[in-house]
This record gives structure tokens, C-alpha cells and sequence, in this order.
């Protein structure tokens, strides 16, 4: 649905609404969506694939969802579920306790040590899932941390040792 610059988009997994820039024009036909720009200076070009963009992900969102999956390697370092909380022992002296925002769900499989971070909106998933990696990125010499799945990390060699002495 949309109302002058602001979006609403329903679907099965939730519904987001969101403003865009008043210059652009949003129209909806057929149950097409689209955005027309003023002119062609470079910032509403700019504007006007941000705007499409969006929309898009709004409406992928909604129907489909989107998810990230992060792996936690090292010795003690391990993740679980209590209620909809997710409690990480990352080896501080207390364990982390993340608390999901709305729209957002949680799903560990204790024996891959995987975290799989759902939701509807690609932003919170992202911005979520960022978080809980800065909680404890990788270490280049022993590959310990928070990882994103499939993500390389440059292993670094450790001290070489006396030589020569």
C-alpha cells in the first residue's frame, strides 16, 4: 500500500512500513510498485535505486524472510537457547545473553555450534548478527571466535621461536 513518500507492505512472515524521500514519486499498479524521479541529477539516480532497492527487500522480507548463520569455534565456547534468549559462553566470566528484538528468532545447533539469526527485516538481521559477532570476532593465530558461516579468515603463523642462537 502506499500513501504519498510512505510504503506499507504486508505479507505472511509480518509487515513493515517505511518513508521514503518526498521528491521521488512511489505509485503502485497492477500490484507493481513503481518509483519515478524528477530528473536525472546524479543524487536522484542515486535516491531512486535506494528507494527500489528497499522496497524490495521490504517485500522479500515479508513473504520469504531472511536469515544469517554464524559459527562459534574454540574450546568452552559454545551457544544455547533459554527461552527465546540466546546464552553464549564465550569465555568471559559470565555468560553473554542476547535478547532478540521483535521480529526476530533464534536457532542453535549445539553440534555444528551454529547460530542461525531469522527475521523479516534484512537490516535488523544484519545489524543483529553484527553484534553478536563483535561479542568475540576471530583471532588470526588460533582461528577462535564468532565467524560468519563460510567466512575465510587469514590465519596468521605465531612466534617462529630462537633460532640461531
Amino acid at each position: 500500500m502506499v500513501e504519498g513518500s510512505t510504503v506499507t507492505v504486508k505479507g505472511p512472515k509480518g509487515e513493515m512500513t517505511r518513508d521514503f524521500n518526498a521528491d521521488l514519486t512511489i505509485t503502485m499498479e497492477d500490484g507493481t510498485v513503481r518509483v519515478a524521479r524528477p530528473n536525472d541529477t546524479r543524487q536522484f539516480k542515486a535516491l531512486h535505486g535506494l528507494t527500489r532497492a528497499l522496497i524490495n527487500n521490504m517485500v522479500i522480507g515479508v513473504t520469504e524472510g531472511y536469515s544469517k548463520t554464524l559459527e562459534v569455534r574454540g574450546t568452552g565456547y559454545r551457544a544455547e537457547l533459554q527461552g527465546k534468549d540466546l546464552v553464549m559462553s564465550l569465555g568471559f566470566s559470565h555468560p553473554v545473553v542476547v535478547e532478540p528484538p521483535e521480529g526476530i528468532e533464534f536457532e542453535v545447533n549445539p553440534r555444528a555450534s551454529t547460530i542461525t539469526i531469522k527475521g523479516y527485516d534484512k537490516e535488523v538481521v544484519g545489524r543483529v548478527t553484527a553484534e553478536i559477532r563483535a561479542w568475540r570476532p576471530v583471532e588470526p593465530y588460533l582461528g577462535k571466535g564468532i565467524r560468519y558461516l563460510g567466512e575465510h579468515v587469514r590465519r596468521k603463523a605465531g612466534k617462529a621461536g630462537k633460532v640461531g642462537m
